[in-house]
C-alpha cells in the first residue's frame, strides 16, 4: 500500500552537542566523536552530526530503524491514528509503503526480518509477536509468557537472532526469554531491573538496558553478568531511564537517558573501560525511547545495528 504523508517538516531548532573525547593534548588529539542517530520517542526525527534535524515523522514511535534502502521503519505509539499502536515503513519524503494497526493495546516492536518481513510486537491481554507478510497478513504468531495486569510492561525491544528464534524483553516480569517460532522458551535470564533492551552479541552474550535502574549488564550465555555500568560509573551521573542501547563495532555503548529532559544529557557513549567519550544534548523535551547511530564522523556504521 502507498499513501502520502503531510510535508514532513523539521521539527526543532539546531542541538547543541556535548562532545568528550579521552584526554590528549597537541596536535596528535583525535577528532572529537560525531554521530548522526535517528531517535524515536515523543519525537521522531534524524539528527545529523552538526546537530540540525534533517527528517522527521510527525508522530511519537516506541522503535524504528533506518533501513538499507534509506526507508525509515517504524513501531508508532498508540494515538486517533493507530488506537493499538502500529507499525509503518516510510520513504524519506513520507510516502506508507507498508503500515499495521495493532489490534490490542500497543505495538512496541518492529523489526525488517527475513523473507522480506516485518516482526512486531502486541501488548494487550494475548501478548504475542507476530511476523507480517508485505501485505499485513500474519505469518508467524508466537504467544508470549507475559503477565497480563500491565499492559504497558509486558515486553519491549524484541529481536529475531539469526538462529530463527526471537529475544524478547519482558518488564514487570524482569526476565529475558529466548522464544523458538513454535513458543517454547528455550533460554532466560532473570534480571535486576525491567529489561527494555536485549542485545545477542556475536560471541553469544547478551547485553541488556535495565530502564529505570539506570543499569546495563552484559550476562553470558550461563546468565552470569560479564560487565556492567551503571551511574556509579560515570562522572555526572548521565544515565536517567536506561531505555535504548547499541553496541558499536568497536565496541563501545550507547545508552539513551529516556527521563532526560531539555539541555540533559539524552545519549551517553561509553568505552569497555566505562569512559564517556560523546554525549549529545540538545533544548527540546522529549527524551529518546530508543535511536540508532547512523555514522561516526561521517562514516556509516559497519554491519547490522546491534541494538
Amino acid at each position: 500500500m502507498k499513501r502520502r504523508l503531510a510535508a514532513v517538516l523539521p521539527l526543532f531548532s539546531a542541538s547543541s552537542l556535548a562532545l568528550m573525547v579521552a584526554s590528549a593534548t597537541g596536535s596528535d588529539a583525535p577528532p572529537a566523536i560525531r554521530h548522526s542517530f535517528l531517535a524515536t520517542g515523543g519525537k521522531t526525527y534524524i539528527r545529523d552530526s552538526n546537530g540540525s534535524i534533517t527528517w522527521s515523522y510527525p508522530q511519537s514511535t516506541r522503535d524504528g530503524w533506518v533501513l538499507p534502502n534509506g526507508h525509515r521503519l517504524l513501531a508508532v505509539t498508540r494515538g486517533n491514528t493507530y488506537p493499538g499502536g502500529g507499525a509503518v515503513e516510510v520513504t524519506p519524503s513520507g510516502e506508507v509503503v507498508f503500515e499495521y494497526k495493532g489490534t490490542q493495546s500497543e505495538v512496541n516492536t518492529v523489526q525488517a526480518v527475513d523473507r522480506d518481513r516485518i516482526l512486531v510486537t502486541e501488548a494487550g491481554d494475548r501478548p504475542r509477536l507476530l511476523e507480517l507478510d508485505r501485505k499485513g497478513n500474519i505469518v508467524v504468531e508466537v504467544a508470549l509468557k507475559a503477565q497480563t495486569k500491565d499492559h504497558h510492561l509486558q515486553t519491549r525491544m524484541t529481536r529475531k537472532l539469526s538462529n530463527g528464534s526471537y529475544l524478547v524483553p519482558q518488564l514487570l516480569d524482569r526476565v529475558v526469554r529466548e522464544y523458538t517460532p513454535a513458543g517454547a522458551v528455550v533460554w532466560e535470564v532473570n534480571t535486576p531491573n525491567m529489561p527494555f533492551t536485549a542485545i545477542r552479541l556475536e560471541n553469544g552474550n547478551t547485553l541488556i538496558g535495565c530502564t529505570l535502574g539506570n543499569l546495563v549488564i552484559e550476562v553470558d550465555p550461563a546468565g552470569k553478568t560479564v560487565w556492567s555500568v551503571t551511574n556509579d560509573d560515570l562522572p555526572g551521573k548521565p544515565i536517567n531511564d536506561a531505555c535504548g542501547v547499541q553496541r558499536l563495532p568497536n565496541g563501545n555503548t550507547v545508552i539513551t537517558s529516556h527521563h532526560a529532559q531539555k539541555d540533559e544529557v539524552k545519549l551517553t557513549e561509553i568505552t569497555r573501560a566505562k569512559e564517556v567519550v560523546w554525549t549529545h544534548r540538545d533544548p527540546t523535551t522529549p527524551g529518546i525511547h530508543h535511536f540508532q547511530i547512523l555514522d561516526t564522523n561521517g562514516t556509516p556504521v559497519a554491519g547490522t545495528p546491534l541494538r
